[in-house]
């Protein structure tokens, strides 16, 4: 998509469709104040009658306005003036976005109404791409169409190319999340990585069975030895910083089908599980943006694939597994493999040198009783860090709540056996417990862990989006901006 300054007013420029939006608590004003002037009073009467569309997301298309030269004015509802910010801004955006998008469309624009200034500019473009893309990958007839030219009123070339660079690493996310398991498993996932880090340059080690079996990479090699296709680790290297600069490493669960193996879960808890491997599209596509916007850090970035299915040599309950790090685990279910997973790859994270990590996983189900679908848990061992991940989150708009990491609950953890166990007693406080498990594998690094079970994946459609969303893409590329390779000065 090629995006444009538009030095022009918007009312009377030759384009296919208009997008601006409107606050539930305030009237017109700026450029939609020109807008209703061109529409002969329209806008007004609408909102008079209250027809304007008013919570984030909810639309309302006005087909050949008279007055306009566009042949589609998309307006679409901001919310409450006092609540906006990076994450209303991405989904009215994203949604108008795709209303539009449902016809093929040479040339779209924005008006000052969403974009309010250079600072919106790259999450706007980014949400604009997003909204132009489903999950429609198979289909003959596709749904959504994504437009040649992007018309906003403000930003530099600069915002321009970091929008774009943003919006085209979310969609990357999404469509390796979006693909049915018969196409994307450890293998195929693997190769596909390596193409995209050769593309900018991203040093790509692909470890296979007989590397993992050589790194001791016990955990790992359990999750996935029930599955006829083998395990695969990638280990990423960007090196954009100085030399001196001690890395960030970013860190992916990359489960790519789990059928929960022998504590094996129900159809419809199965359904979408294709989308296990969500940690490992994102830290994969995060790095993709970073080498492309050229920033100035050293990241790390690591995905372990396995495939959690049932068969005569898959992992039982009551196996005694011997991670990389050396601590023995107890396996008392076997639908708790992400974390195994997670286990061996922090290690990894730890001997490659990282000064502080940040992992993404899919990774219970209990971060949604807790937090719902559109909010990740956040926990971690550093208080500075933990900010400053959470400051990241905020600026990319992407809804982040931190989870309280007491000692008490890694008590949970104790095996008579072993020196822990894969999960806690019951339900009762899942996600943190499944938290203080990692944390046993960081070696007191700096560590953030982000639980992204709920916003990863959209079961049911939403104005913005339908299936994968590609969360927390931005805030990884936003936390590698800020890299300074000390903690320290990331604090607060």
């Amino acid at each position: 998509m090629l995006v444009r300054r538009a030095s022009e007013a918007l009312a009377g420029k030759e384009l296919d469709a208009i997008l601006a939006g409107c606050f539930e608590d305030a009237g017109l004003s700026g450029v939609l104040v020109e807008l209703d002037r061109a529409l002969d009073g329209g806008l007004e009467r609408l909102r008079a009658g209250r027809e304007l569309p008013a919570a984030v997301g909810e639309t309302l298309l006005w087909y050949r306005p008279p007055g306009l030269a566009c042949s589609l004015l998309v307006m679409v509802g901001l919310g409450k003036s006092s609540d906006w910010g990076p994450a209303p801004l991405y989904r009215a955006v994203a949604a108008a976005a795709r209303q539009a998008a449902r016809k093929p469309r040479r040339s779209v624009a924005l008006d000052t109404s969403l974009v309010l200034n250079d600072t919106s500019v790259p999450t706007a473009i980014a949400a604009v791409l997003a909204g132009c893309q489903g999950q429609d990958l198979y289909r003959s007839e596709k749904k959504l169409f994504a437009f040649e030219e992007l018309w906003l009123p403000v930003g530099s070339e600069s915002d321009f190319r970091t929008g774009v660079i943003l919006g085209e690493s979310v969609n990357l996310a999404r469509r390796l999340v979006d693909q049915p398991p018969n196409v994307i498993y450890p293998g195929s996932f693997a190769e596909l990585a390596a193409d995209l880090c050769r593309e900018v340059g991203i040093e790509c080690d692909v470890w296979d069975e007989e590397r993992l079996e050589f790194e001791r990479c016990g955990a790992l090699l359990a999750v996935g030895q029930g599955s006829a296709r083998p395990p695969r680790l990638l280990l990423m290297r960007y090196r954009g910083g100085p030399a001196d600069q001690p890395p960030l490493a970013l860190v992916g669960k990359g489960v790519t089908f789990d059928s929960g193996g022998l504590s094996v879960k129900p159809t419809e808890g199965m359904k979408t599980m294709k989308c296990d491997m969500a940690g490992a599209a994102t830290v994969v596509a995060a790095l993709h943006a970073a080498a492309r916007l050229k920033l100035p850090v050293n990241l790390i970035g690591l995905a372990g694939l396995v495939e959690n299915l049932i068969s005569g040599s898959s992992y039982k309950l009551g196996d005694v597994l011997t991670s990389r790090s050396g601590k023995t685990i107890e396996i008392l279910n076997t639908d708790a493999e992400g974390r195994l997973v997670l286990a061996d790859l922090l290690d990894i994270a730890v001997e490659q040198g990282a000064a502080a990590l940040v992992d993404v996983a899919t990774l219970t189900g209990s971060c949604i009783i807790a937090l719902g679908n559109h909010v990740a848990g956040l926990m971690g061992n550093h208080e500075g860090w933990c900010a400053r991940v959470a400051q990241a989150a905020r600026r990319a708009g992407e809804p982040v709540w931190p989870l309280p990491m007491y000692a008490e609950y890694a008590e949970q953890l104790r095996s008579s056996i072993a020196d822990l166990k894969n999960v806690g007693e019951g339900r009762a406080a899942g996600a943190i417990v499944a938290a203080k498990f990692l944390e046993e594998f960081v070696r007191g690094r700096p560590w953030v862990h982000l639980d992204v079970a709920g916003p990863a994946f959209l079961e049911s459609p939403k104005p913005w989006c339908d299936g994968a969303t590609g969360a927390f893409v931005r805030t990884l590329v936003e936390v590698a901006r800020q890299w300074t390779g000390r903690v320290e000065e990331t604090a607060g």
